[in-house]
């Protein structure tokens, strides 16, 4: 495959780290500057001394939850909560709600979420029509796919979810080239289209996220005549990443900078570790600087075999956020970093809750390379005053647990 987006998805890797790593100081200069949230997250860090990814990494991670319970507390004055760079008026095309509720804006840079790269590794080309199903009701999904596909040259049908009889409808007298919108909702006019014997044959491609595509429901697609590929995307960031043809995880967009942390600290993992994704946009209307997406993935070595030379994730593989409540206590992925952080012969460690309701027991296990005399017993100090719960450890082998990014595992029964 020689087609691609632009010129920036063959870079040198080297050439593409310097540039993404050059654009970094800018970007935090304008979040705090512009985005009074950011003033005081950032507050005393020099934009000239973050050129690095370990420099990068030093600084806090902003998650989701905080995002929102800061926007929450600042809504009387900012209903962004200080982190858009923009104000109403023409340079923020529109506002949407995620649930939460989190308002985004719009900006007005030309394809604002940057998907028009993801729609074409789909396949999807300049005088073609797409048909969009994603929700134009509140949430920006319908407007993230959008921008893509007209900044593509794309025409689109707004189809938006439900009304499955008109949507086939639709497909049928319109005779769009390809689908955007949930692998299940495509299912379910597929099915549509089956039981009422109308035949869909321009529609040879798709363009599916907001929920798992497992391979089972891309071959049921296939058989049906359409080619789906998956993006990965949210509402703050826009684009993180795409699948390719070659549909060997997912090429990282362009426009971000993606690292893969332990949950619940803001410490990259090594290549190859599950952690969760935490995104760096070089979007200046909204500047997200160490956002931290609450998803689970990891980066897979080597490069796509369609040529592009980005670095690419295994795609989504769970959720970050394990808190759990342990005998009426909320135990946090952070305290059990904390916990790891306060020894030095401490590696991976993984928290099992265990027993019946009513009857919770927690062992704390940890990959140890050195196992020296009293170390379990001065852990289980550590587990009662971080977590004010008693708990055992058990040290175990490096590479004895299991590599899913899970740091609290809850393996109690409920029956």
């Amino acid at each position: 495959m020689t087609d691609y987006y632009d010129a920036l998805e063959v870079r040198d890797p080297e050439e593409r780290e310097r540039d993404l790593l050059g654009a970094l100081p800018k970007q935090i200069a304008q979040a705090q500057t512009a985005a009074p949230a950011f003033a005081k997250i950032l507050d005393g860090v020099e934009p000239a001394d973050i050129g690095s990814r370990e420099a990068l990494a030093r600084l806090p991670v902003t998650r989701k939850s905080e995002l929102l319970a800061l926007q929450q507390a600042g809504r009387a004055s900012d209903p962004f909560g200080g982190f858009s760079a923009i104000r109403f008026g023409p340079r923020m095309l529109r506002v949407f709600a995620s649930p939460g509720t989190i308002y985004e804006p719009e900006g007005e840079a030309r394809d604002y979420w940057r998907t028009a790269r993801a729609l074409h590794a789909a396949g999807f080309r300049s005088g073609e029509l797409v048909h969009n199903c994603f929700s134009y009701h509140m949430t920006p999904a319908g407007a993230i796919m959008e921008s893509g596909a007209r900044a593509l040259g794309c025409t689109v049908f707004a189809g938006g979810t439900g009304q499955t009889e008109q949507q086939v409808d639709a497909i049928a007298d319109l005779k769009p080239a390809g689908y955007a919108g949930t692998p299940s909702f495509l299912k379910i006019i597929l099915e549509k289209a089956a039981e009422r014997n109308v035949a869909l044959p321009s529609v040879t491609k798709a363009l599916v996220s907001g929920e798992a595509f497992p391979p089972s429901l891309r071959d049921w697609i296939a058989e049906r005549g359409v080619a789906g590929t998956q993006c990965y995307a949210t509402a703050d960031l826009g684009l993180i990443a795409y699948e390719t043809t070659a549909r060997e995880g997912l090429v990282l967009d362009e426009g971000v900078i993606v690292e893969i942390v332990r949950p619940g600290t803001g410490d990259p993992v090594p290549e190859g570790e599950v952690g969760e994704i935490v995104v760096t946009t070089l979007n200046p209307d909204y500047p997200l600087i160490r956002f931290g997406t609450g998803d689970l993935s990891a980066v897979l070595p080597g490069r796509c075999p369609t040529g592009r030379t980005n670095a690419r994730i295994k795609g989504w593989l769970g959720r970050a956020d394990q808190t759990t409540k342990v005998r009426g206590m909320f135990v946090h992925p952070g305290q059990v970093a904390g916990i790891v952080n306060r020894f030095p012969e401490a590696q991976r460690a993984r928290l099992v809750v265990e027993g019946e309701m009513g009857d919770d027991r927690m062992t704390l296990k940890v990959e140890c390379a050195a196992q020296p005399e009293g170390l379990a017993d001065r852990m289980a100090d550590a587990i009662r005053e971080l977590t004010k719960l008693r708990g055992a450890v058990e040290l175990v082998a490096p590479g004895s647990l299991p590599n899913d990014g899970k740091v609290i595992e809850d393996a109690r029964s409920y029956r």
